[in-house]
């Protein structure tokens, strides 16, 4: 086999296993103690961070499918962490927003997420953190604005 072609060498592939690595080892502790998982806690972070969007800037936003976003939020909304109301800018949609209860358990996990993002980059230097986040946004700059339907 052509080493060139080793999946296991493949940046996106690296990339998309890491990342999934390491939020299910985040997710595991979120799960346990909110009953949330990934697609759910990523949607209710982006409400935290931005406040009130549609299900369609979720999506963008959140870089997942529509049928993703979808069900995640139909569970939040059902376990009242989310709540939908009309759009007054566009009748067509309906802005979602964390509630109370959502804030709350926000406010819980963040705290919980970046203590055991640490975790996980103490295998790095300080300086070798602060280049990999500069790499990392470097990489998200080159391909953020690719529309993959084009």
């Amino acid at each position: 086999m052509n080493p060139s072609l080793s999946l296991s060498r493949f940046l996106p592939y690296r990339l998309s296993i890491t990342s999934n690595a390491i939020s299910q080892r985040i997710a595991v502790e979120y799960r346990a103690q909110f009953d949330l998982k990934v697609p759910e806690w990523r949607v209710m972070a982006v409400l935290g961070d931005v406040g009130p969007l549609t299900q369609r800037q979720l999506v963008g936003a959140t870089f997942m499918d529509k049928v993703a976003v979808n069900r995640a939020c139909k569970v939040l909304v059902e376990d009242n962490r989310v709540r939908r109301h009309p759009n007054t800018l566009d009748g067509r949609s309906h802005l979602l927003e964390l509630t109370a209860e959502g804030r709350e358990i926000h406010a819980q996990v963040m705290p919980l997420a970046l203590k055991m993002e640490q975790e996980i980059l103490n295998c790095l230097t300080a300086k070798e953190q602060r280049e990999f986040s500069k790499t990392l946004d470097k990489l998200f700059a080159q391909v953020r604005d690719i529309d993959p339907e084009e």
